[in-house]
């Protein structure tokens, strides 16, 4: 099974998400895509946040750009999230559709967590353009090969398919 919460920043999403995949698995995987080669502070309280959010409950692995290789059939994961996965591909758009394809083909149960940038104006910056555009078209693909699609809004989940 393949399932995709999709919402804005601080929607509620990864808690909708560990909450499903909790219900998948008794022990699952959690694929944190962040590349923390930034030094950036407030991200790694996010970070903190969200590994004192899912306690031990998940088994955690750091993978930033090939979810395949970490992916094995009859497992369950949750990837969090899809839009670091993009970002750190984001020279390599043809990488990440070929990982699409082979993750459509996995036998695995995956949760995916993407962000929702597709609704604000167009980025002044050619990169954050570049950024926007592919995080829509990897939305799109991911929501037509998921068996359920949901959008959170406010702390608020909407089941759009499946």
């Amino acid at each position: 099974m393949k399932i995709l919460y999709y919402g804005g920043q601080k929607s509620g999403k990864s808690k909708y998400a560990e909450k499903h995949t909790l219900k998948l698995s008794l022990s699952p995987y959690y694929i944190a895509t962040y590349d923390d080669s930034y030094s950036d502070k407030e991200m790694k309280l996010r970070i903190k946040k969200h590994q004192k959010q899912r306690k031990d409950r998940f088994i955690t692995i750091e993978e930033t750009t090939d979810l395949v290789k970490v992916i094995d059939d009859d497992k369950t994961y949750l990837v969090d999230c899809i839009s670091m996965w993009i970002l750190n591909n984001i020279d390599t758009p043809k990488k990440l559709f070929k990982q699409l394809k082979k993750l459509k083909k996995s036998k695995a149960n995956i949760v995916f967590v993407l962000n929702n940038t597709n609704e604000g104006v167009i980025p002044l910056d050619s990169l954050s353009r570049k950024f926007v555009d592919l995080s829509g078209i990897v939305g799109q693909k991911l929501a037509k090969m998921c068996d359920e699609v949901y959008e959170v809004k406010l702390g608020l989940k909407t089941q759009l398919k499946g």
